[in-house]
Order: structure tokens, then C-alpha cells, then sequence
């Protein structure tokens, strides 16, 4: 880093429960006014909890975190994410943000860190941010820029490029993970039947999306939680652990993949629900 961080960042460490799918646990360690005050909640309303997956992956990886939202008496939506460019992902998810009423915790995986940062920008009713395993761009910022900060990622070498035609004409450049490396990049920890099935279900991430800078970072102005999954293989760690410092984010440590939703959805719950406490 060129100049030094300010740690105002809390860790907390906790022990998180049986995970789904019947792999274990693991030991881990104001927003701005709206201008619209018709639209503010009563401090008792609870938040729609909205989660955003990211590349290589569908709504279906929230399952197991939307289960348990479910048993606490939350409501939660996981919309599909296109994943073709930042600006237009981002402004689809904001769509989808309009449709719900009352308050928002917004929850991003991976790139739908970077959406999130942009969707929630202007969205008065959104009062938290949570990033999971997820990029925290500020603005002019781009996912791979941010992958590239810090050694650690074997994603590169594990992808393989597809094309796909654009509505212009032309051709479009797309990756996906090499299904025979998909769990050991992105799944590790996961069964070995479940993993099969993510990469065979999984997601193409348009290169344009991960090469397009951020043009907005909602995390300046709303409260933010991060956990970081210390045995990531998209992003670094250090990458994830630097980006939640930077956005002086609550964040906890999980010893996890990237798909970490999937492997140990206890603590990737429990922060969540610590984020929508603060919003009601």
C-alpha cells in the first residue's frame, strides 16, 4: 500500500455452527438522510434482506443463507445477475431495489460486491451494506485491478474463454471455470457432488464486466460489514482484508473458500443479521 490504512475496523471472532449441506464449521474470526422522508421505515420495521451473487455462480448459492434469514422471521430476496457489465448489472439490481418497499440490507458475493457498490449509490432506501468474499471498489476502480493488488489468486489459470454474439454484432469475451478445477478454485470444502453440480450450473462472467471500473462506491456513505474467507482463490485475502479496512467495514474472518455462502452459511448469516439489527 502506498500510505497506511486507519484500523477502525472491528474483528469479531465467533464460532460458526454446522454449516449446510453437512460440512463443518469454521472458527472466524449513518447512512445519509433520504431525501424522500415519506420513504423512511418506523425503527421497528424490519429489512428485506437482497442478495447478489457473483460470476461463476447463481442465486441458487444463497440457499442454504436464505434458510436460515427464513427461520429468523426475515424476508429475503436473491435476484439473478446478469453479469455483463458493471454499470448495466448495476442498474438492473437497482431496478430490482425499487420493487421492494420498506428498508434494505444489501449483500454482495464476489463481483456483486462491485455491483452493490454502484446499485446501492443512490438508493435511499438501502441502509446497510454486506460484502462476502466480495470486491469493495472505490470509484475508477475495476474487479480484476483489484485481484491483481495482491498475490494470492489462481484464477486466471483456472478459467477458459468463451464468445458469445453481442446485440451490435461482434463477438463478446466470457470465462468460466474449468469444471475439472472447480473445486479446488472455487468450492473447496463443499461435497464433492454439490461442487460437480455448481460447475456444471454455473454462471459465464463477461471479461468486459470484470475489466470496467466502478462508478460509484456506496460504501462511503452507508454502514458496511465484510467477511473475508482466508482461503479464497478468486480474490486474495489480503485484497479482501485491505478493501474492508479501507471501507472501515465490520469484518470477521472465516477460514472458507470463495464459496463460502455455500460451505459455512452460519457465520455468513450471522453477519448479516447483525447488519439488519442495525438497520431496524
Amino acid at each position: 500500500m502506498n500510505s497506511p490504512i486507519s484500523r477502525r475496523t472491528v474483528t469479531v471472532s465467533l464460532l460458526a455452527g454446522a454449516a449446510a449441506l453437512g460440512t463443518p464449521g469454521a472458527a472466524f474470526a449513518t447512512p445519509s438522510p433520504s431525501a424522500d422522508l415519506a420513504s423512511r421505515p418506523h425503527h421497528h420495521e424490519q429489512p428485506t434482506i437482497v442478495l447478489i451473487h457473483g460470476a461463476f455462480a447463481d442465486a441458487s448459492s444463497w440457499s442454504a443463507v436464505v434458510e436460515r434469514l427464513q427461520r429468523q422471521g426475515h424476508h429475503a430476496l436473491a435476484p439473478a445477475l446478469p453479469l455483463r457489465g458493471l454499470a448495466s448489472d448495476a442498474a438492473y439490481i437497482r431496478s430490482v431495489l425499487d420493487s421492494v418497499p420498506g428498508p434494505i440490507v444489501l449483500v454482495g458475493h464476489s463481483y456483486g460486491g462491485a455491483v452493490i457498490s454502484v446499485a446501492a449509490a443512490d438508493a435511499p432506501r438501502v441502509k446497510a451494506l454486506v460484502y462476502i468474499a466480495a470486491f469493495v471498489p472505490d470509484v475508477g476502480e475495476s474487479a480484476l485491478e483489484l485481484t491483481d493488488k495482491y498475490p494470492g489468486s489462481t484464477l486466471a489459470q483456472a478459467t477458459s474463454p468463451q464468445y458469445y454474439p453481442l446485440p451490435g454484432g461482434g463477438e463478446g469475451e466470457e470465462l468460466v471455470i474449468k469444471q475439472e478445477l472447480f473445486r479446488e478454485q472455487f468450492a473447496a470444502g463443499v461435497p464433492a457432488t454439490t461442487a460437480q453440480a455448481m460447475a456444471v450450473g454455473q454462471r459465464p462472467i463477461a471479461l468486459a464486466a470484470l475489466q470496467e471500473k466502478a462508478t460509484a462506491a456506496a460504501w462511503k456513505r452507508l454502514p458496511s460489514w465484510c467477511l473475508v474467507a482466508t482461503e479464497d482463490r478468486n480474490i486474495p485475502p489480503a485484497a479482501e482484508q485491505w478493501m474492508a479496512e479501507r471501507a472501515h467495514a465490520h469484518t470477521v474472518r472465516v477460514r472458507a473458500p470463495h464459496a463460502v455462502a455455500v460451505s459455512d452459511p452460519a457465520p455468513v448469516t450471522q453477519l448479516i443479521l447483525r447488519a439488519a439489527h442495525s438497520a431496524c
